[in-house]
């Protein structure tokens, strides 16, 4: 058997069964599969995220901290980019060299020196992290990042002041397991969940917001005071007048009125019921002669007002023909938009591009797959030894909502990349693709004279050549 090289050590080699002849070696030197950390910092900074995290304060004893707050917000945000939701993984990658260079504060060669930097955070130091920002200041400020965060990826890719944009606003079913505080059984989902709003560009891609609410919260709860700020940020930097796009759930008197109020244009689907369906009624017959191969679709202009509305409101009927079925499916649309401005067939065309957001919504769930499971758990030890004092549990909803927070901005740096992957292959690209085929990349890094090298395979580095190249020509669009 050779010698390691020296300097490294080597455990016990092992072997495969199905092929005596392939043999597994453990080294002490610096390999990752994960060098698509170094990516998401190059986001982080390029879409000037770590100033946006000058505004957390940080009590915390300076001469008892190994980790800035940064480094520590950056250590979350990276391992959920690269696929690891359980805060456990980060003690399993504490001495990740990719990770560590990835998150350190620390120019050059430091991060990797051994004595000059530390390992990375331990599971024990992020959830910490959660308590911390767990205070209503800094969950604010974490929920207004997403939609910073949107406003700048489309001005550094090449997006001009426009004169209209549309906001999706929805809410989301997130699963969770065990006696969560706030969560509840939803008959819809058939589990236990909870029930938080979520706006987004839709057809863009970018996620502008989070709130977090109970299980049993009702769809338009919260939902005016959650969307206004987010229409006026859009407003102030990126378009001149921002449209809404909402679910049945939302058109309450209240809601369109205020909507109305400010002058923001929407669109919205209207839960059925019986004035609807007796309104309904008279329209649903097929045209005369012989249906065509293709079903068809044909729309009904009306004015309704319903019991909690102020006045009536434009409403169009919405007929539809589906296969192998006898009756004619139908729906209705409420908007602010006159016939002139927006005719029917248009306006249904507007609204089912809503289709782009609910995707989105779903690589969100699917991809990052938060996992709030923060619960009141007094500390009962500290090293082995009861503590002198006991502090008191933090509000488990304010702990969630900033793990689902930390997810939201992770994902919108994951799109912030996808974008640009976007552009080197001239396609589509799923935000699970761009992580397996772009982040996911193992590397050796090395350390000469006073450079740090990164050393890919040969496919992986094309890939990261074209993507750093696109970056790069990235700027901030002219005013």
């Amino acid at each position: 058997m050779s010698r390691p090289p020296v300097g490294e050590s080597q455990l016990t080699p092992f072997r495969f069964s199905f092929n005596r002849s392939v043999r597994l070696e453990d080294r002490d030197e610096r390999l990752s599969s994960d060098a698509g950390a170094l990516l998401v910092r190059e986001l982080a900074e390029g879409l000037d995220l770590p100033a946006l995290f000058a505004g957390l304060r940080d009590p915390r004893r300076k001469s008892q901290c190994r980790h800035s707050l940064r480094e520590l917000l950056l250590t979350y945000l990276a391992l959920l980019a690269q696929g690891y939701r359980d805060q456990d993984d980060a003690d399993r990658l504490r001495t990740d060299p990719a990770f560590r260079l990835a998150v350190s504060d620390r120019r050059g060669q430091s991060p990797l020196r051994k004595g000059a930097s530390g390992p990375l955070a331990s599971q024990p130091t992020l959830s910490r992290l959660v308590r911390l920002l767990a205070s209503d200041d800094h969950r604010a400020l974490l929920a207004a990042i997403p939609a910073t965060l949107a406003c700048t990826r489309l001005t550094r890719q090449g997006w001009r002041r426009c004169d209209s944009l549309t906001v999706d606003l929805d809410s989301l079913a997130i699963e969770v397991h065990g006696r969560q505080e706030g969560s509840a059984w939803n008959a819809y989902a058939r589990a236990t969940i909870y029930h938080p709003l979520v706006a987004s560009l839709g057809e863009q891609g970018d996620l502008l917001g989070l709130r977090l609410r109970g299980g049993t919260a009702h769809t338009a709860a919260g939902g005016l005071d959650f969307v206004i700020p987010i229409l006026e940020r859009l407003e102030r930097d990126v378009a001149d007048r921002v449209d809404l796009r909402i679910d049945a759930g939302f058109p309450s008197g209240d809601f369109l009125d205020a909507l109305d109020a400010r002058g923001t244009r929407y669109v919205a689907r209207l839960k059925g019921n019986a004035r609807l369906s007796q309104l309904a009624a008279p329209y649903l017959t097929r045209p005369r002669g012989r249906p065509p191969l293709e079903p068809r679709t044909w729309t009904v202009e009306l004015r309704y007002v319903a019991g909690s509305w102020s006045r009536d409101r434009r409403v169009v009927l919405v007929i539809q023909e589906k296969p192998d079925q006898l009756f004619l499916d139908h729906f209705f649309l409420v908007t602010s938009w006159t016939r002139r401005e927006k005719p029917a067939a248009a306006l249904l065309d507007h609204y089912r591009r809503r289709g782009k957001a609910e995707g989105h919504f779903g690589e969100f769930k699917d991809v990052l797959a938060p996992a709030l499971s923060s619960t009141r758990r007094p500390k009962s030890h500290y090293r082995g030894r009861q503590p002198r004092r006991r502090t008191e549990s933090v509000d488990p909803m304010a702990s969630n909502e900033v793990i689902l927070l930390l997810h939201g901005i992770a994902y919108q740096l994951m799109h912030a990349g996808r974008c640009v992957q976007e552009r080197v292959e001239r396609q589509g690209v799923s935000l699970r693709r761009f992580r397996e085929t772009v982040l996911k990349a193992g590397t050796r890094i090395l350390l000469r004279a006073r450079r740090v090298t990164v050393v890919l395979g040969r496919a992986a580095a094309g890939l990261w050549r074209s993507w750093l190249r696109a970056w790069e020509r990235m700027r901030p669009a002219p005013s």
